[in-house]
Formats: structure tokens, C-alpha cells, sequence
């Protein structure tokens, strides 16, 4: 399913499907564009929100382990295999949404990604515990996958891992039980966009 939340409007309903580009603001490949299928709900990360999420990891992600488990247009996951992550795995259900992955991942040729066209919950739950370092999850905003999503994400990340979320709401640590144990470091708000990053507290 593409990075989605409720239908933006188009200009013209001919657009649907068409290609337009989003930009790599950082790492190895910056400035480099990226096609983008123009699809219903396609919402790909803000600029400002993956430039302030990248200040927060500190720029470069050398040998760590990503998930992008709703990649839609693959901003994240590909923004992170730019600044060195060792392993991207990006999950997209919609076939033309990961066929568009699929085509930007063999124009960059990178080695350190790869493609699941996939439904994301039934993939995260077959994943091994804590194999991740980093994983984002923005599941569409204007559907009840949160909740589900958050409970298969958590086990997957690595004990000193990052846990990074958007959602159409701001995360209420306490309302939430999937992320017991866990507390938000940082957090903003860019338009409907509520973004965190998450680890795990720490045990004393």
C-alpha cells in the first residue's frame, strides 16, 4: 500500500498515475531525483520532515539496518541507503507504487536495497526480532493500521534502535500500549503531518 493518508486533490484526474519527482536532500546521492507515481494518497515525507528526522540521527546512518514498512515513494528508505545505511528493506504493497521503487533502486544501483511488494503487516510479522536499527512506519493516516503496526514494529528494533513514526495524530505514550516501556525523544508537526522518533527507556 502506498504511503498514504486521505486522497489529496489533483488537478486533473488525467495526472493520476503519472510521474512527477521528489528530491534526495542528503548523503551520497543528494540532490538526486526520484520519480514519484502521481497515485491517490501517494504522500511522500515532507522535505522538512526528512531534513529535521536525519538532524535528529545524526546525519549518517554507516552500517545500520533499515525498515521502511509503508514506503509509498521510498523518501525515507532511500534517504537513508544515501547516507550509508548497510541494509534498506522498503515494503509496498501497491504493485505500481513497487514497481516505481523497483526502477529508481536499478538507476541508483545500490546493493544495500531491497524491494518487497508485500503486505507490510504480514511481512513484519514473519521478521526476526530486533533486526533493525532503524525503522520508520507511517502507515496511512486514514486507516485503523496504527495500532497493529506499532505492536509488530517495536519487536522488530534493535535495543538501542530508533523507532520513527508519522501519523495523522500526535502519539500519546500513555493511550498507547504497544509502545510500553518506550518514550518519544523527539517530536514535531509539519501541515497534518505528526512526526516522532522513539527508543526504548533506559533500564537502570
Amino acid at each position: 500500500m502506498p504511503r498514504t493518508s486521505a486522497p489529496r486533490q489533483h488537478s486533473a484526474s488525467s495526472n493520476r498515475g503519472k510521474p512527477h519527482a521528489i528530491r534526495i536532500i542528503g548523503g551520497d546521492w543528494k540532490r538526486t531525483p526520484l520519480p514519484v507515481l502521481d497515485l491517490d494518497g501517494l504522500r511522500p515525507t515532507p522535505d522538512r520532515v526528512r531534513e529535521t528526522l536525519f538532524n535528529w540521527l545524526g546525519q549518517r546512518l554507516d552500517g545500520l539496518r533499515c525498515l521502511d514498512l509503508f514506503a509509498g515513494s521510498g523518501a525515507l528508505g532511500f534517504e537513508a541507503a544515501s547516507r550509508g545505511a548497510a541494509r534498506v528493506l522498503m515494503v509496498e504493497r501497491h504493485a505500481k507504487a513497487a514497481g516505481q521503487l523497483r526502477a529508481n533502486q536499478a538507476r541508483l544501483a545500490p546493493n544495500t536495497i531491497e524491494v518487497a511488494e508485500a503486505d507490510a503487516l504480514r511481512l513484519a510479522a514473519s521478521l526476526a526480532p530486533a533486526s533493525f536499527d532503524v525503522v520508520f512506519l507511517d502507515p496511512p493516516f486514514d486507516s485503523d493500521l496504527l495500532g497493529r503496526a506499532l505492536e509488530l514494529a517495536v519487536r522488530l528494533v534493535s535495543a538501542e534502535g530508533f523507532l520513527y513514526v508519522e501519523a495523522g495524530e500526535a502519539l500519546e505514550i500513555a493511550q498507547t500500549p504497544a509502545l510500553a516501556g518506550w518514550t518519544i525523544v523527539r517530536q514535531g508537526k509539519a501541515g497534518a503531518v505528526h512526526y516522532h522518533l522513539l527508543q526504548r527507556e533506559n533500564e537502570e
